[in-house]
């Protein structure tokens, strides 16, 4: 039996945590065995179903990760922390306390704006100054943690100066070098606690 199955939303979203997960010094946990389960229905079909999904892994696996885009889940009225919450009490009818859904605001493209150094080897940007710099002079604002509120639409508007096509890829080359301890996005500190919780290190 494997410790962790993590059903996510899209290629970008699996490429990102696998990168992160791999990394379990990192966390702050004990080596763990993980594999993934990919949505055809992406973020909508993760809320929608996601919790029948997992429930079909549970003699495989100890454990069960949820993660989904709030931007894109069909529930938009509501906060994030409302899905979550209800979206956990779904998993917990089969798993107990060994479940958990992770709603990220906006998207997981902002677990790729941690450190302005990794972003720029990453996509061998090549213009002198800080992406961000070059962002606000198109417009682009930051959150107080220095997160484009757009982070998918911040990347999108980068890529003719850097001419990458968008890679899952990318996503993981980031989380692999990012600070995990620091990261300060509300949804990958509830990751991390949860994490740190079931194979403490």
């Amino acid at each position: 039996m494997q410790d962790l199955v993590v059903l996510v939303a899209d290629k970008n979203m699996q490429f990102a945590l696998q990168g992160a997960l791999a990394r379990p010094q990192a966390l702050g946990v004990r080596p763990f065995t993980f594999a993934f389960r990919s949505h055809m229905g992406r973020d909508g079909g993760v809320r929608t179903t996601g919790a029948d999904v997992l429930a079909l892994e549970t003699t495989r696996f100890r454990h069960a990760l949820m993660v989904l885009d709030f931007e894109g889940c069909g529930q938009e009225r509501d906060a994030p922390l409302v899905i979550e919450a209800q979206l956990d009490q779904q998993l917990q009818n089969v798993w107990n306390a060994n479940a958990k859904a992770i709603v990220i605001s906006p998207e997981v493209d902002v677990w790729l704006w941690g450190n302005d150094a990794v972003l720029r080897d990453a996509l061998h940007w090549p213009q002198n100054g800080t992406i961000r710099d070059w962002l606000r002079g198109r417009g682009f604002e930051f959150n107080i943690d220095g997160k484009p509120l757009r982070p998918k639409e911040a990347l999108d508007a980068m890529r003719p100066v850097h001419k990458q096509a968008r890679s899952s890829a990318m996503y993981e080359k980031v989380t692999q070098r990012i600070s995990l301890q620091n990261c300060s996005d509300a949804a990958f500190v509830r990751l991390r606690t949860q994490l740190q919780a079931w194979f403490p290190a």
